[in-house]
């Protein structure tokens, strides 16, 4: 329960921004730093709860761009009902890599590499195929509207991509109480033992690819309908894959607020080195690297860890 509350506080304070602040630069720079959050907490379920490295979770999110366009150019279907299309077939396709990859025992470098080669195998397809628009993408066309999932201004993007981040920060609470979460985490911790103990790994870990693939669907189609527009570059390419992984890395794998945590940190950094050396190119990714590898050498844990080694400390003095 006590998780549930922040989570509602958390809702509650980011759904007062619009009201506070009209700023299109502070509306979007919220709006984009939940869409990295939703991002890691999709990766985190796998690779945080579930200790499966994944360099190829782009796959999710491409189908579940694709569906959405698709869906509405080709099919005549309502964006909202895409919507859910989209995170059904990005979660199916989570099943089916799993059943193929976990049943023969891939884990570690191995299930890395072969969800980073499924990745690249559908941007490949994706440039060739014509219902994607091959090279030159899909785009959606604009029509402003409740009903068709598109907004005048920054406000209901934010609000949408807050009830994805919050029913993934639910889900996350879940997996961190349940029991299935415990049984997610001590396939994390030793597969074997778990197995000794009576958890069937194979399941465990189709569980949580399934709702992984899920919510990185769910951002997928939620770029679409922010930025209208998808190609295979973007939908299978590095940069989702790349930005989920290392923002739950730097906020705290396997813990309900470390991605978010991380998220909202590296966007602060990105703009901060983007405005202060915007006009030495090159130079802000350089800082922004090097203020990452520093991240991960000192906090390995990440940011909610040291958060955690305060509370620890606290108690003990009080204890004292």
């Amino acid at each position: 329960m006590k998780s549930v509350l922040l989570i509602v506080v958390f809702a509650l304070v980011v759904g007062a921004i619009p009201l506070v602040t009209t700023s299109g630069v502070w509306l979007n720079f919220v709006m984009m730093a939940l869409y990295a959050a939703l991002l890691a907490q999709a990766w985190n379920i796998l690779g945080g709860f579930g200790g499966q490295f994944s360099f190829g979770h782009a796959l999710f999110f491409g189908f579940g761009a694709y569906v959405q366009a698709i869906a509405q150019l080709q099919w005549g279907l309502n964006p909202w009902v895409a919507l859910v299309a989209a995170a059904g077939v990005a979660a199916l396709v989570g099943l089916i890599v799993g059943a193929l990859s976990f049943r023969y025992g891939l884990k570690g470098s191995y299930f890395a590499l072969v969800t980073l080669a499924f990745a690249e195998v559908c941007r490949i397809l994706a440039l060739s195929l014509p219902f994607t628009g091959a090279g030159v993408g899909l785009m959606v066309p604009l029509r402003e509207s409740v009903a068709n999932l598109q907004f005048g201004s920054r406000v209901g993007y934010l609000y949408v991509i807050l009830a994805m981040v919050v029913a993934a920060l639910l889900v996350s609470a879940w997996l961190r109480h349940s029991r299935f979460g415990a049984y997610l985490q001590a396939v994390r911790d030793n597969e074997d033992a778990a197995r000794a103990a009576g958890v069937d790994p194979l399941r465990v870990k189709l569980g949580a690819i399934v709702l992984s693939g899920g919510f990185m669907g769910l951002a997928g189609a939620f770029y679409v309908q922010v930025f209208q527009y998808i190609d295979p570059g973007i939908a299978f390419g590095s940069t989702a894959s790349v930005e989920a992984l290392v923002a739950a890395i730097v906020g705290g794998m396997g813990t309900v607020w470390g991605p978010l945590l991380g998220a909202f940190a590296l966007h602060v950094l990105a703009d901060l080195t983007r405005n202060l050396f915007g006009e030495l190119p090159g130079i802000n990714m350089v800082i922004y690297g090097c203020v990452l590898v520093l991240i991960v050498m000192f906090l390995p844990r990440g940011i909610a860890g040291v958060g955690q080694n305060v509370r620890r400390l606290w108690k003990g003095g009080r204890g004292g």
